[in-house]
C-alpha cells in the first residue's frame, strides 16, 4: 500500500460521506470528497483508488460517483468488490463510462476496459436486461436500478450533438430499445457514454434472494 495524502482530514469524518472517484480539478459537488491519483484543486484524498478505499471502514459511505474513471481500471471485479464493502446498505453507486462504440475510447491509450449495457450485470443480483450473463460477484452486493445511453458530441460538432439528443430520446425509451440499439445499430450511430446506477444490498436481502434462488433451482 502506498501513501494516501489526506489534504483536509476527511478520513476522520468519513462516516456517511459521498465520494467522487477520479474527480480531477472539479468534483461533483461541495458535499463530495474528491479522490484522484493526481493532486489538483478539487481533490481531497490523493492516492491510488485501491489504497484510498483500503483506508475507509466497512459500510461508511452513502454514495460513490465516478465519471470517465472506471475505464482506466484494470481490475473492475476488485473495484466493484471494494465499493460494495465501503458503501452502506441502501447507498448508491453511480458511474459514467464511455460506451464501447465511442470512437474516442480507443484514442486514449490509458483506457483499459470497454463497457456496454451488460457490463455491470456480471456483478449485480438484479440485472435489468433479458440476456443472462455469468455472475462474478459472490454474493452480489448491488442491485442494478438504471442504465442510460448518452449520445452527444464534443465542441465544435454541434450538429452531431443535436442528432445525439434525438437518438438518446428514442433509444432510451425502454429496455427493449436499448438492447435493439446495442445489438444492431451501435456502430451506425456510436454512443458517447453509459450511466449505471446501482444500490447496495443489505445482508438480509442478499440471503433472502439467494435462498429463493436455491428453492427454485
Amino acid at each position: 500500500m502506498t501513501e494516501v495524502l489526506d489534504k483536509h482530514g476527511v478520513l476522520d469524518r468519513i462516516a456517511g460521506a459521498k465520494l467522487d472517484l477520479g474527480c480531477g480539478p472539479r468534483k461533483r459537488g461541495a458535499d463530495y470528497i474528491g479522490v484522484d491519483v493526481v493532486d489538483q484543486e478539487g481533490v481531497d484524498l490523493v492516492g491510488d483508488v485501491f489504497d484510498v478505499l483500503a483506508r475507509i471502514p466497512d459500510g461508511s459511505l452513502s454514495r460513490v460517483f465516478s465519471s470517465h474513471f472506471m475505464e482506466h481500471i484494470d481490475d473492475i471485479t476488485r473495484l466493484v468488490g471494494e465499493l460494495g464493502r465501503v458503501i452502506r446498505p441502501g447507498g448508491q453507486l453511480e458511474t459514467v463510462v464511455p460506451h464501447f462504440s465511442n470512437p474516442y475510447f480507443y484514442s486514449d491509450v490509458t483506457h483499459r476496459t470497454p463497457f456496454g449495457l451488460y457490463s455491470m450485470s456480471y456483478f449485480v443480483k438484479e440485472p435489468l436486461f433479458k440476456r443472462e450473463v455469468p455472475l462474478y460477484a459472490n454474493p452480489p452486493l448491488f442491485a442494478l436500478t438504471a442504465v442510460d445511453l448518452t449520445f452527444k458530441a464534443p465542441r465544435p460538432f454541434y450538429g452531431r450533438y443535436a442528432l445525439g439528443r434525438l437518438l438518446g430520446a428514442v433509444f432510451n425509451l425502454s429496455r427493449a430499445t436499448k438492447e435493439l440499439y446495442e445489438g444492431t445499430l451501435c456502430f451506425w450511430f456510436p454512443c458517447y457514454e453509459l450511466t449505471f446506477l446501482m444500490t447496495r444490498l443489505d445482508e438480509s436481502t442478499n440471503l433472502a434472494r439467494l435462498a429463493g434462488d436455491a428453492q427454485t433451482s
